[in-house]
């Protein structure tokens, strides 16, 4: 294997440029405000846990999973998602907190894939854990949340698609019993929302008339609150019943949030994480042909650190969010100063009030000063100012509202 060129970067990783920076750090400054509005904390937690806890507990697979050795040999990873880190702080450094806890984070995640277009191997997520309430109520508060952030963020246009694992679990469980790697199947199908190798499994499988209707119906559960009533008509056990009137309890939650308009029930929603129990949801901006934001109830993570609780929570992917939000983005005011060597003090003087200002101000020292000094105040020395729209001035490619030259021959600077 070749030696990669000093420009190279692994796959799946990539650079920020300044422009792509201030909107993503005005993403997340907005997207915290929001969160905090609603009573939610932010905490940190490291880059680097241990393979044996954290690792294991997270829904990513070994494969997915970057792996290191420590100096004492012990398999440490790098941290694949935040549900887990934060499960483990709410079951040590928070034992003695009562629940609920409301916790918010901005943080980047690592993710091994093949060498797929379009998969990144590092991205940033915010979102917020809700831990210790088993409501409905609960899992409202968290969609209605990640509602609000989206608005935050500046996405124009989004609905959000919620399902739950306990209805999809109750139904295959029913009408396939003991057909695990059926059910398994099926289940893949509509993970990768592959409708149409849904209806060929299903075909595959041979079933009952009445069997394979039912299940064929599945696909069109998807709706307002008459999903819910449909879905009650079923053949399916009380623990998918119980998983419905979960939904139906939240959706009237959701109402009295005033958000309602923004929901889709979809009961061929399963979620992409291992440890969801119940209700999972998923947001697409229109834009997009993937989600921006994901999340779900995971009561059985945090009996894994020796605490059991049940929780809910959600996470913006917003790295995928800077394609489409629109958040308003302040361009700073700047000021360029240029100074001789005789003139440093007051330069630099002169730098540090306009800062206090809130300007951006470079400054930059010059031998000595031409005589064709410009109009805008230029010195003649080195690159020369030009004219940019609004009566600003454009100097190295970079565009300034003020410029000051503190030149050799004294008296006041232009």
């Amino acid at each position: 294997m070749s030696k990669p060129k000093g420009f190279e970067k692994p796959i799946g990783v990539k650079d920020y440029l300044p422009h792509a920076v201030a909107k993503l750090r005005r993403i997340e400054h907005e997207v915290l405000a929001c969160m905090r509005g609603w009573g939610y904390e932010q905490i940190l937690t490291p880059t680097i846990e241990y393979y044996d806890t954290v690792g294991v507990a997270s829904a990513t697979s070994d494969q997915k999973l970057f792996k290191l050795l420590n100096q004492r040999g012990t398999t440490i990873v790098l941290r694949s998602d935040v549900t887990a880190p934060i499960a483990r702080v709410a079951s040590s450094l928070l034992k003695d907190h009562p629940f609920p806890l409301r916790l918010s984070y901005h943080a980047n995640v690592f993710r091994a894939f093949e060498e797929e277009a379009g998969r990144e191997a590092e991205f940033f997520q915010t979102g917020v854990e809700l831990i210790g309430d088993p409501s409905p109520e609960a899992d409202a508060e968290v969609i209605a949340l990640a509602i609000a952030s989206l608005k935050a963020a500046g996405v124009p246009s989004f609905k959000i698609a919620v399902g739950h694992v306990g209805f999809l679990n109750g139904l295959f469980g029913d009408t396939l019993p003991g057909r695990a790697e059926a059910q398994e199947k099926l289940k893949e199908c509509l993970l990768q929302r592959d409708y149409v190798g849904y209806r060929t499994a299903l075909g595959e499988l041979r079933l009952e008339e009445s069997v394979h209707r039912e299940l064929e119906g599945l696909l069109r559960l998807r709706g307002g609150q008459e999903i819910c009533e449909r879905a009650l008509e079923l053949r399916v056990s009380d623990g998918a019943r119980e998983a419905i009137r979960h939904l139906c309890e939240m959706w009237d939650v959701l109402g009295a949030y005033g958000v309602q308009d923004h929901v889709l029930i979809d009961l061929t929603m399963i979620g992409d994480i291992s440890y969801y129990t119940g209700m999972t949801f998923e947001g697409y901006a229109s834009q997009l042909g993937f989600p921006v934001c994901s999340g779900g109830r995971y009561d059985n993570l945090l009996a894994q650190f020796g605490r059991p609780a049940p929780a809910t929570g959600f996470a913006l992917k917003t790295t995928r969010m800077l394609e489409v939000a629109e958040v308003g983005q302040e361009e700073p005011r700047r000021a360029l100063i240029r100074y001789a060597p005789a003139r440093r003090s007051e330069a630099l003087e002169k730098a540090a009030g306009l800062r206090a200002e809130g300007l951006a101000v470079v400054t930059e020292g010059i031998a000595q000063t031409g005589e064709d000094r410009s109009a805008a105040g230029g010195s003649g020395a080195g690159d020369a100012l030009a004219s940019a729209p609004s009566g600003r001035y454009e100097y190295k490619g970079t565009v300034y509202d003020q410029v000051f030259t503190f030149d050799e021959k004294g008296g006041e600077p232009q």
